[in-house]
This record gives structure tokens, C-alpha cells and sequence, in this order.
């Protein structure tokens, strides 16, 4: 949370307000770490713009305007902003779909418009305040939709590695035609995209801070050239131009923006749930990462990389774990490799000219299959099952059905997964177990034991239409399982924090249910929020102000003295202190 002293300029342009405190020792990990980041995201961003269906320096157009933009305005010192593999997917698909109306020759034209597109959208969505809504993709979704994107990636690449002509409206359809036409493979092309692909996975294990996917597309692009290796049917990048791109305004012609919106809607929303989530995995325990504030960064990185001739960008979690792993502190890392993506555009076009295509598609192969964590996946599957089948299922869906349906499902399953564990929540019966102080489940104590006579029921969830039947069928359960015949209901509701009308007269239902059966219903652990929204109904008052309680002990203290009132004697399962509590 800002400070109360905080400056309202420094929560605006909170990159700004970092170097006003920058310290001299930041500094050479911040060089490093750009001058080692711009040797990796230059072949890497390249790449991207070719998926994204665009020439391979608008890949490094797109950098320009971005990391700028997010070095004043972003709250994350180390992310790294930019193209990525996922909205280049996601701008080649929408892209596609457009241009066959506005014609070809304005595809660079509908991209650069789609990312003015994106940038309103987040740009809407910070005055909106929709941050949280960065709440809705679980970890298992986000993993999920990461393997499908790498199947996507590859599928993708298929005929750049191959010279194989890959056609087909869903994945499955040009896995098969890709199949059926390997034989037409241009050997030439498959060999240098094997040895790319060899060499960059070598160097990834033996030097795994080197820029090794830079110096890997060189040495591709020098045999190459050296060799003539062009006279055998390899196609390279060709002409590169020159220097740095003019700002321009996008004309819209005849293209359909209301079209256009649903495919922005769903880059904004996958685009700013990478920014948060890499961000908060990254950022130190003194930093906190404004969601909102990741809005109006990425929005404005994304309108201004529109008016110059970029595509949409979010954030890359390969180039930010490299830079942390190389030193750096803040965005200044980001300026540095900025400086060296400029100095490409000035004066490296030629050396940009002979890289091979063949080389580009195994490099997008290689940043695909390092989407797929492994280690992760591990770790569902020994969490929950469920989890770990939503992970299936997102990558299923967005492999099959594409991004923006595969986003949809994801988002769906996310909601209808909480909604179970919501409708459905882990509930018990409290006891004491020798030897362990306070009241525990009977379920993780088996040694355990009820008071005599009293049912102590939490029910582990905010209450609310949806749940309310199940609350009721397990609350009358436990009171019908009890050993003893039952004198009191005792309500833990430390969990209960939300209640609707609904769940109201559930619990209503309940009261009386059991004040047939002759047994007494009361509350502990009330929260103040909850009580004052059942004071109004009446709700407390039928119960009575002394069947509420603050705490359980003297909840179960008052049960022990009236029932040692009636019978001589405190109920079996009580501690010997509880009336010393």
C-alpha cells in the first residue's frame, strides 16, 4: 500500500520515484542484466513478430515504445516488457480472422489498430479499478493454458522447420495435413532447424546465463552466408529496414471495429494476467505490485506501440527470470537493453537479413517447450487431482479450440472449480483431544471426544444461496450422528464472515428445526459484520443475546455451568479448567 507521505506523482510514475533512491551499487547488475537481456530478446522478439504474422524487425519496433513507457509507469523493477509468445499468438489469430475483409496488404495495419485496441481496453479497465479481476485464473488454469499455448507455438512452426505447406482450420486439422505431406519435407530446412534446435537446448544446459539463443541464430546466419547454403532452397529473413520506425496513424478503412473487440478483450486479459502474476512472482518482500497500476502500464505501453507501428505486448517471463538471474535491480536494466535494441536497428539490418527461417522456427520450438513446466505440473498432481484435471482441460481446450475459446474455458473452469469448493466446503464436529490444547476436528483427532451433550459445528465457507442446502443437510447430520442425545447446537462461525438472504432463512430453518427436537441453538466467534447484519432481521433476538458468543471456551464454559446446574455434575469430554477459562 503507498505510503500516507507518498507523493500522488510517485504513485503515478512509480518507476520515476525508484531512481530518486536509486543506489550506486544497483548499478552494474542493472548493466549486466540489460546488456544480457537485449542479446537474448533480439532473436527471441524477431521470432515473436513472425508469429504474430509480421516481418521480424517489427518485433524489435515493438520493444521501443513499450519498455519507455513501462520504465515510468510500471510497479515491477525487474519485469520484462514487450513481445511474447502468447499475444503474438493471440494477435496472429485475430489479425487472420480481419484481414480477409481489409485485404492482406493492411495485415501490419490491423495489428498496429489491434494494439491501440488492447491499450483502450486496459486503459478502460484501470479507471474501471478491474484489477482483481487478475483473481479469477487460478495457478493450475494459468499452467494448463501455458502447455496449450506450447502446443499452439509448435503447431505454428511446423511448416518454417519443414518447408511442409501446413493448412487447416483447427490444430488437429493441420496436425493431420501435416502428416500426410511430411514426405515433401525440404531436407536441407529440417537439418538446420535440428542442429538449431540441438544447439540451443546444449547451450541452455552448459551456459545457462549466456545469451545462447543469439549466438546460436549468428552462427546459423554466418553458415549461411559463408557456405551459400541459400542455392540449396533455404529462405532467410531478407531485407531488414532500416532504422527506427515513424510514428504513424493506423487508417481504419473499411475494417470492423466492433470485430476487433472481442479479440483485444481477450489479449487485455491474458496480457495483463501474465503482467501481475510474473510481477508478484518476482518482486521483493519491501515491493507490492499495483494491479490497477499494471492496467495504465501496460494500456499506455500498448497505445503507443499501436502509433508506431508495433502489434500488441504484455510482459516475458523468460526474459525477466533471466535478468534476476543476471543481477538486475530495476527498470534501468530494461533502458540499457533498450539501447542495444536501437543500436541493432541503426547499424546490425544486414546481419538481421541472413538469418535463416528455418532458425527462427526452431528457436519459437525451443521457447515452446520451455512454456511447459514440468516441476509445476508435479506439483499439482500431488496437491489435488481436480486441480491437476483443469490443468488438463485448459491445455486440452485452448490446444483444440484455439485462444480466445480456450481463455473462456479457462476463465469458466476457474469460477466453476471455486464454486464447488464453495457449495461444497470441508465441515466438522469439534471435540477435545487429550493433550492438545483448544477444540479440534473429530475427523483429524480420532482419539478426540465430544462434550457430552453438545455439537460443536464449523462449516469452513461464507453462507450464501448456493451452499445453504448443503449446510443444512450436514449441520442436521451431525447433530443425528451424535453419540449422546444433544441439549445444544453450538455454531462455530469464525468461518461464516458472509451471509445472504437466503442462507438467513436456512439458518432460521435450522433454529427452529432443532428447538422442536428440543435442543438449544447457539453461535460462537461471531464477527461484528456478520452480527449486525442478522441484529435487523430479528434473527438474534429469536436466538437471544446470551446464546451469543465472542469466543468458544466461554461459549462451552456457559454450556458446562447450566448443565452442572441441571445435573450435579459437568458433561464427560469437558477439560477439568474449562470453568477457569
Amino acid at each position: 500500500m503507498a505510503r500516507v507521505d507518498e507523493p500522488m506523482w510517485e504513485r503515478l510514475l512509480p518507476g520515476i520515484a525508484v531512481l530518486r533512491r536509486y543506489e550506486r551499487g544497483w548499478l552494474r547488475g542493472d548493466v549486466v542484466a540489460g546488456l544480457t537481456v537485449a542479446a537474448y530478446l533480439v532473436p527471441q522478439v524477431m521470432a515473436y513478430a513472425v508469429i504474430a504474422g509480421l516481418s521480424p524487425v517489427v518485433g524489435l519496433w515493438a520493444i521501443i515504445a513499450p519498455m519507455l513507457v513501462y520504465f515510468a509507469l510500471g510497479t515491477s523493477r525487474k519485469l520484462s516488457i514487450g513481445p511474447e509468445s502468447t499475444t503474438a499468438l493471440m494477435t496472429a489469430a485475430g489479425v487472420g480472422a480481419l484481414v480477409g475483409a481489409a485485404g492482406e496488404e493492411r495485415y501490419a495495419e490491423v495489428a498496429a489498430i489491434m494494439a491501440i485496441a488492447v491499450g483502450i481496453v486496459c486503459l478502460v479497465g484501470f479507471i474501471a479499478r478491474l484489477g482483481f479481476l487478475t483473481n479469477l485464473l487460478s495457478a493450475p488454469v494459468l499452467v494448463g493454458y501455458m502447455v496449450g499455448i506450447a502446443v499452439l507455438m509448435i503447431v505454428s512452426q511446423l511448416d518454417k522447420v519443414t518447408k511442409v505447406e501446413v493448412e487447416g482450420e483447427s490444430t488437429v486439422a493441420e496436425l493431420s495435413a501435416f502428416v500426410v505431406k511430411l514426405g515433401s519435407a525440404h531436407l536441407p530446412t529440417v537439418l538446420v532447424s535440428v542442429v538449431v534446435l540441438g544447439l540451443l537446448y546444449l547451450t541452455r544446459w552448459r551456459f545457462p546465463k549466456a545469451p545462447g539463443p543469439l549466438a546460436v541464430l549468428l552462427l546459423a546466419a554466418g553458415v549461411v552466408a559463408v557456405f551459400g547454403l541459400e542455392r540449396y532452397g533455404l529462405d532467410v529473413v531478407g531485407q531488414v529496414p532500416r532504422g527506427l520506425p515513424s510514428p504513424r496513424v493506423p487508417g481504419l478503412g473499411d475494417l470492423d471495429v466492433w470485430a476487433l473487440l472481442p479479440y483485444a478483450v481477450g489479449i487485455a486479459v491474458v496480457g495483463f494476467s501474465d503482467n501481475v502474476l510474473i510481477a508478484r512472482a518476482f518482486a521483493a518482500k519491501h515491493q507490492r505490485i499495483d494491479a490497477n497500476q499494471e492496467l495504465l502500464a501496460l494500456g499506455t505501453a500498448n497505445l503507443a506501440n499501436g502509433f508506431l507501428q508495433g502489434f500488441p505486448i504484455s510482459c516475458s517471463g523468460s526474459r525477466t527470470v533471466l535478468g534476476d538471474a543476471v543481477g538486475s535491480r530495476t527498470q534501468l536494466h530494461s533502458m540499457v537493453a533498450l539501447l542495444g535494441v536501437v543500436a541493432v536497428l541503426l547499424f546490425a539490418g544486414p546481419v538481421l537479413e541472413t538469418f535463416p527461417d528455418a532458425a527462427l522456427g526452431a528457436l519459437i520450438i525451443y521457447a515452446a517447450t520451455q512454456l511447459v513446466d514440468v516441476r509445476e505440473l508435479r506439483r499439482i498432481a500431488r496437491f489435488r487431482r481436480s486441480e491437476l484435471v483443469i490443468t488438463a482441460i485448459t491445455a486440452v481446450s485452448v490446444g483444440l479450440f484455439g485462444v480466445l475459446i480456450g481463455i473462456g474455458i479457462a476463465v469458466a473452469l476457474s469460477i466453476l472449480d471455486l464454486i464447488r469448493r464453495i457449495t461444497r466446503p470441508h465441515a466438522d464436529v469439534l471435540g477435545y483431544a487429550p493433550g492438545v490444547a483448544g477444540m479440534h476436528s473429530l475427523e483429524d483427532y480420532p482419539d478426540a471426544a465430544q462434550v457430552e451433550g453438545l455439537v460443536v459445528f464449523r462449516y469452513d465457507s461464507p453462507l450464501f444461496f448456493a451452499n445453504s442446502d448443503d449446510f443444512l443437510t450436514r449441520a442436521l447430520d451431525a447433530v443425528d450422528e451424535a453419540d449422546e442425545p444433544v441439549r445444544w447446537f453450538l455454531l462455530n462461525a469464525e468461518a461464516n464472515v458472509e451471509i445472504d438472504l437466503t442462507a438467513l432463512d436456512t439458518l432460521e430453518q435450522l433454529r427452529r428445526r432443532l428447538e422442536d427436537r428440543g435442543i438449544r441453538f447457539a453461535m460462537a466467534r461471531v464477527k461484528q459484520d456478520l452480527y449486525e447484519r442478522l441484529a435487523p432481521t430479528g434473527f438474534i433476538a429469536r436466538v437471544g443475546d446470551e446464546q451469543i458468543f465472542a469466543t468458544l471456551p466461554t461459549a462451552v464454559k456457559e454450556y458446562a455451568l447450566r448443565y452442572r446446574e441441571r445435573h450435579g455434575r459437568l458433561p464427560e469430554g469437558v477439560p477439568a479448567d474449562v470453568l477457569e477459562r
